[in-house]
């Protein structure tokens, strides 16, 4: 062999295990929920800001100071702007309280799907299924639905109406293409292992979404994830400091404790059965939160 091309073989070897080694990711959809502005009208103006941060889904938070269900006019409003955008609507989150300003009325606005008392049960029925009639006029694929109220304990009642509830809710949702998913929320109801269980108990055919920051404050991110995983079809990612539900933005804001380096990959893993779906909440070190949602995304997909 001459020493030329000797020379090319020796050099090429020497440069491939660092290409070799670079693992590159397919970039996963990226969607946001409305989350991070419950507290202003939902408007078609700011649908329009979401879709200029290159966002391709979003999530709207059912609360009627932002997005009011029992609204005609509002509704058909945002409907109409949805049949001329590229931007998807993935998914609705389901009404948490009744009233207008977020649950501050008291509690008799908590709409909890899982209350033992069959007249509020029934209630919280009756306004989820207002809500889930905005998917006649403005079609969408998921309602994300918590089972029980923030601070239920876990109670064999608790489970039975819950199961009344989802059993009838399912069945109003299906005839409006919609399904509902279960979310992972910080009570005694719904932990990966109660949510798995309730399941097993009912035989009820439902599906998770996945939150990383309640996951966090219960039995850690990947280990929740690790039972939930078959059943995930959708997320909501935020951070926290493993003590309070502050939605933080990853990777950005501080006093995050979810090792994204690690949690990342296990998501990626599955990544055509959901959309990375950020859910933020407002905050004053981010006056701009539109304008860090792209540089959430990047470093993201950088793990």
């Amino acid at each position: 062999m001459a020493g030329w091309q000797a020379r090319r073989i020796r050099a090429w070897k020497a440069k491939r295990p660092a290409t070799r080694n670079k693992t590159t990711y397919n970039p996963m959809n990226h969607a946001v929920s409305t989350h991070f502005f419950i507290n202003h009208r939902l408007t078609t103006a700011g649908l329009d800001k979401l879709r200029d941060t290159g966002v391709s889904a979003v999530e709207m938070f059912c609360a009627r100071q932002h997005l009011d269900y029992r609204n005609k006019a509002q509704v058909d409003e945002l409907a109409h702007w949805f049949r001329d955008s590229e931007l998807k609507l993935h998914s609705l989150h389901s009404p948490m309280y009744n009233d207008d300003v977020n649950g501050r009325s008291g509690p008799q606005a908590i709409v909890n799907i899982a209350d033992p008392v069959k007249a509020k049960r029934i209630a919280a029925c009756d306004e989820i299924k207002r809500a889930l009639e905005i998917a006649e006029v403005l079609p969408f694929r998921y309602l994300v639905q918590h089972l029980g109220a923030p601070k239920d304990d876990y109670d064999d009642a608790k489970f039975d109406a819950g199961f009344s509830s989802l059993d009838e809710l399912r069945l109003f949702a299906r005839h409006r293409g919609v399904e509902i998913l279960l979310e992972n929320i910080p009570n005694g109801l719904s932990s990966a292992e109660k949510l798995l269980l309730f399941l097993q108990q009912t035989h009820l055919d439902l599906g998770f979404c996945f939150d990383t920051g309640h996951a966090n404050l219960m039995g850690g991110v990947e280990k929740e994830f690790g039972l939930m995983q078959e059943r995930v079809k959708s997320l909501h990612v935020h951070d926290n400091d493993g003590v309070k539900d502050a939605h933080l933005f990853p990777t950005l804001a501080q006093g995050g404790t979810i090792a994204w380096d690690k949690v990342m990959p296990m998501l990626r893993a599955r990544q055509h059965q959901f959309p990375l779906l950020l859910e933020l909440k407002e905050s004053p070190d981010f006056p701009q939160p539109l304008e860090a949602i792209p540089q959430i995304f990047k470093r993201l997909e950088s793990f």
